[in-house]
């Protein structure tokens, strides 16, 4: 299993931005969609965005849409999440992960068999 880690995780302002970075230990395939989730404690997780192949393949969850984006760096192993226009909602623990096998592009968390232990966003108003 490849161990994953974030970070860049923070406490931050409502509006403002922040960059989550994962590293990963180990090259990656490319074949093997890569993900970001977050949960806040008492529910249950929640996909944000995924990514396959490189940029240009990207999903995004309508909570997210259009104040997220999602970039992997396959040569570095590293997988980034930019988060902008932040909301109090926001806050929660972000994860990221990897899938093991080829099964595309997905949200669905069952997809994944990776996860890193995650990295807290915390935003105020």
């Amino acid at each position: 299993d490849v161990q994953l880690v974030e970070s860049g995780g923070g406490l931050v302002q409502a509006g403002e931005s922040l960059r989550l970075s994962c590293t990963a230990d180990e090259l990656l395939s490319e074949n093997f969609a890569m993900a970001w989730f977050r949960q806040v404690p008492g529910k249950e997780r929640e996909a944000m965005s995924c990514i396959i192949w490189d940029d240009s393949s990207a999903y995004y969850a309508d909570a997210v849409k259009g104040r997220f984006t999602i970039h992997r760096d396959n040569a570095k192993n590293k997988l980034y999440l930019q988060l902008t226009s932040l909301k109090t909602e926001d806050t929660a623990m972000y994860y990221c992960a990897a899938a093991s096998d080829t099964y595309g592009l997905t949200l669905r968390p069952q997809a994944y068999s990776d996860w890193g232990q995650g990295t807290q966003v915390t935003v105020s108003s």
